[in-house]
């Protein structure tokens, strides 16, 4: 079966910055609520970060951006041309997954209720590691099915493994006779983990991918002055103790010399996504907010790295060599601290959640 692709390329209209909506949802914060995400949204959309990234999964962050987004504070300065909304199908909750053709559909049909749209800019499906190949690839055809009728421009998978991915795109073009859009992989273009880099970009350009979306690159709260965040479902971040201890350490390093590590990791994943990005392939970076401040704490750091046009963000780039090294100069003020975090991390640098994320893959399958 042979898919349309869209006329214009993702990699053409996606912003190289963009807000997560994990952060609306009880796994990151015991009081998920519509004024403080309609807060953050209005503020973030002034600030020229009109990208979302969210998932069904993420409870009950569809129904708050969704309310938001249909406020007069939005209506009244923005219209759905705007803003760009990406959203996840096929994980459920934190023991299942359901990709069967229905649920797919009606997963997809719900969220366009929930976020009060017509249509959704990309659906990716959520996790696919967690599910065995076929079903994901069998969802991937939905989701074609539902592109051609309007309701979804891009789609594409996310996930951890990089190798479960790479491999499940190059299935995908092979049964459908085009490539996805765009893959979406977290935690791994970071200061603590850079394996997406190294391991990933070139397998996801080898099944002809052309964007990537880079989540989490505080590693989902770990890099930051304050610990792992927990929410109201309790603590169920994947590091270790050891590896918990290190970030610390780096944190206090970092903070020594008058910086914030959230700020020095979110300006290392930025500068190596721009790195890692040309003119044909992109590598976008996610990042969550919970707060007005930290909505203006990301943006500040982003404008160390990414430019803007007006309110619409770009990549410094293109695609030459003496931009490349203009870009590496930039960087040069905080490659100590780069290098310090990283020596402070050790052995932990470049650990891989793979191992747990593989054996909570198994039991649930």
């Amino acid at each position: 079966m042979a898919a349309t692709q869209p006329s214009t390329p993702l990699s053409r209209v996606l912003p190289p910055l963009i807000l997560g909506g994990a952060g609306f949802s009880y796994q990151l914060t015991s009081d998920p609520n519509p004024s403080r995400t309609r807060d953050v949204l209005k503020r973030a959309f002034e600030l020229g970060l009109r990208a979302i990234d969210t998932s069904a999964y993420y409870e009950p962050s569809e129904e708050l951006i969704g309310e938001a987004l249909s406020h007069p504070e939005i209506t009244t300065c923005y219209t759905r041309d705007d803003y760009f909304l990406m959203t996840k199908v096929g994980r459920v909750s934190a023991t299942k997954s359901d990709y069967s053709p229905e649920w797919i559909r009606y997963s997809v049909s719900r969220s366009l209720q929930r976020l009060r749209t017509s249509h959704l800019d990309v659906v990716f499906c959520h996790d696919i590691e967690f599910v065995p190949e076929e079903d994901a690839l069998q969802a991937i055809g939905v989701l074609l099915e539902m592109a051609a009728a309007g309701k979804i421009r891009y789609i594409g998978i996310s996930g951890y493994p990089i190798g479960v991915l790479a491999r499940v795109a190059c299935r995908a073009r092979e049964i459908y006779g085009r490539p996805l859009d765009v893959i979406q992989n977290w935690a791994q273009m970071t200061l603590q983990n850079d394996r997406l880099e190294q391991e990933g970009l070139q397998a996801f350009k080898d099944a002809g991918v052309s964007c990537v979306c880079s989540s989490s690159p505080l590693g989902t709260g770990l890099l930051r002055d304050q610990g792992v965040p927990v929410g109201r479902l309790g603590d169920w971040h994947p590091a270790p103790e050891g590896l918990r201890k290190a970030a610390q350490s780096a944190a206090t390093y970092v903070a020594s010399h008058g910086e914030s590590l959230a700020s020095l990791a979110l300006r290392y994943a930025l500068r190596r996504a721009q790195y890692s990005s040309t003119p044909d392939f992109r590598v976008g970076t996610i990042v969550g907010a919970t707060t007005v401040t930290e909505v203006e704490q990301n943006v500040s750091a982003a404008l160390r790295v990414l430019r803007q046009e007006g309110r619409k963000w770009e990549w410094n780039l293109n695609g030459d060599l003496e931009t490349r090294a203009a870009g590496e100069k930039a960087m040069d003020s905080d490659t100590r601290l780069f290098a310090g975090v990283q020596q402070l991390l050790g052995e932990w640098r470049n650990y891989s959640f793979s191992e747990e994320r593989d054996k909570d893959a198994q039991t649930k399958l």
